[in-house]
């Protein structure tokens, strides 16, 4: 079974999801059939390398609220994060175009470190306020995922994933997808948002069952189940 998660490293609640669907599936009696792969969202395509301003000052733009309410939206944020084991800095972030961001992670799909570099992208943004636009210092973080550092300084300098990352943007739209997280289970089941941990592993319990309906394999030409007389009770 495959699930594909589309999803932004510059992007809270991306971050939460990520953890409800470890804890989701953990619980998840099939997780050892279970592919996962990250797939490219970038919520501000057009965004410079580096942002100037804060987190908060960008949200009161983007949203048409005030900086007090987009400092509110961000302290809701991390307290829920804080429940799902992580440590937000949002005062902290720097912004920026995630595009090369989300190259690494393909990069590390195919070297198969890609959960990891993900994991460690989110944390760079989210927790450490690195310059998450900036090919220097995602050459150096993608280094503590496994990744060679040499290698993905040689990612950065040209165009390579880059049509990956298209063509994940492309997918999205034809899903219609216009938020993150999103998550999609065999190309079937979509889930929108950081749903809890509960409501994602009922999909995935829902999405194998489909895959693998209950076959009948009564040998043919045993007495029907009408009665107790063949090893079987009817009602």
């Amino acid at each position: 079974m495959q699930v594909e998660i589309w999803s932004d490293v510059v992007c809270p609640w991306c971050a939460i999801g990520k953890r409800r669907f470890e804890a989701a599936l953990a619980r998840f009696e099939h997780r050892d059939e279970v592919e996962v792969r990250w797939r490219s969202f970038e919520l501000d395509p057009t965004a410079p390398r580096e942002r100037e301003g804060t987190l908060a000052t960008h949200l009161a733009a983007k949203y048409g609220t005030s900086p007090e309410q987009a400092r509110g939206m961000i302290g809701q944020m991390s307290e829920t994060a804080a429940g799902e084991g992580w440590e937000f800095d949002l005062e902290h972030a720097r912004g920026g175009n995630t595009v090369d961001a989300h190259r690494l992670i393909h990069l590390g799909a195919e070297r198969g470190v890609g959960d990891a570099v993900k994991e460690r992208l989110l944390r760079a943004y989210l927790t450490e306020g690195e310059r998450i636009g900036d090919p220097e210092t995602l050459a150096r973080v993608v280094a503590d995922a496994g990744l060679d550092e040499a290698e993905a300084r040689e990612v950065l300098s040209g165009d390579r994933y880059l049509d990956d990352v298209r063509a994940d943007v492309r997918q999205a739209r034809a899903y219609g997808i216009s938020g993150v997280p999103f998550f999609v289970v065999d190309a079937k089941y979509g889930v929108s948002g950081a749903q809890p941990a509960e409501a994602l592993l009922e999909v995935l319990r829902t999405a194998w069952a489909d895959a693998h309906p209950l076959q009948d394999l009564t040998p043919s030409g045993r007495p029907d189940a009408d009665g107790c007389t063949d090893g079987s009770c009817a009602v």
